[in-house]
């Protein structure tokens, strides 16, 4: 049977790791068509090839940093003709930084959260949902959290940047309303994923004990429930979804089993 997003073309920011790669993998096999954006080299180029090899899919890897309003113009006005027509934009791109009072922050980290978690955002959805109108047809997909929802001791610009994401998602559908185009907002509880190591410097321990005990999502989890969001029939839009693994009932409350903590 013919996916329903087969030859569509989608775009993907964060697209090298976690999350976003998750969805590239969950998109070629349904036969989308990608552009896989992210600020690292390497890791994009290592993952497009891996999907052409794996897919019969065309795949076009995009190093952009999305902070940067003037990069992501320049990106999206200098796709090649054949890629221009973006029917699906996953806005996947996001960090977080550190856990410190909110008084006590280093300032590089709350201008690393804003700029990427909501500027960044706010840029490329700019720059490609234009394009979507005039069309008539298109799907947008961000990605927030469990975090946007329920504050947290040492989260509170995290989490404030993730609300921001819920409510531009919100005033999106609104600004949308009468033409073909969906909103979709997902919020993912604990995943594992690349995420923690960021928060913590590079401290893979300490991220690793943000998941001991209990069983996570995958970034899998998360591209498996967008894939579902994006393939409904055209009058259906899922509009939001906290989605979080059955070991977490909230921010605060996570089940975590005895025998399986060091």
């Amino acid at each position: 049977m013919t996916s329903a997003i087969a030859n569509q073309t989608a775009l993907i920011t964060g697209a090298s790791s976690g999350i976003g790669a998750a969805c590239a993998r969950a998109f070629a096999s349904a036969g989308a068509r990608l552009i896989v954006a992210a600020r690292r080299s390497e890791p994009l180029q290592a993952l497009a090839e891996a999907l052409q090899q794996q897919h019969p899919v065309e795949v076009l890897p995009v190093v952009l940093d999305v902070r940067y309003p003037e990069a992501v113009s320049a990106a999206i006005a200098g796709l090649p003709a054949p890629w221009r027509d973006i029917d699906i934009l996953i806005n996947n791109a996001g960090l977080s930084r550190g856990l410190d009072k909110q008084y006590e922050a280093p300032l590089d980290d709350w201008e690393a959260m804003i700029d990427t978690n909501i500027k960044g955002l706010l840029y490329v959805t700019r720059a490609v949902v234009p394009g979507m109108v005039a069309r008539g047809r298109g799907h947008v997909v961000n990605v927030g959290s469990i975090a946007g929802r329920q504050t947290y001791p040492g989260g509170s610009v995290y989490c404030a940047t993730k609300a921001a994401v819920r409510s531009l998602s919100e005033g999106l559908k609104l600004d949308l309303l009468g033409t073909p185009v969906r909103v979709t907002n997902i919020d993912p509880g604990l995943v594992e994923t690349e995420f923690s190591v960021v928060r913590f410097g590079g401290d893979a321990d300490r991220a690793k004990g943000v998941y001991q005990g209990m069983t996570p999502l995958t970034g899998d989890d998360v591209a498996d429930v967008i894939l579902f969001a994006v393939t409904r029939p055209p009058h259906v839009n899922i509009s939001d979804v906290l989605l979080l693994p059955t070991d977490q009932s909230s921010m605060f409350h996570i089940h975590r089993r005895p025998e399986s903590i060091a």
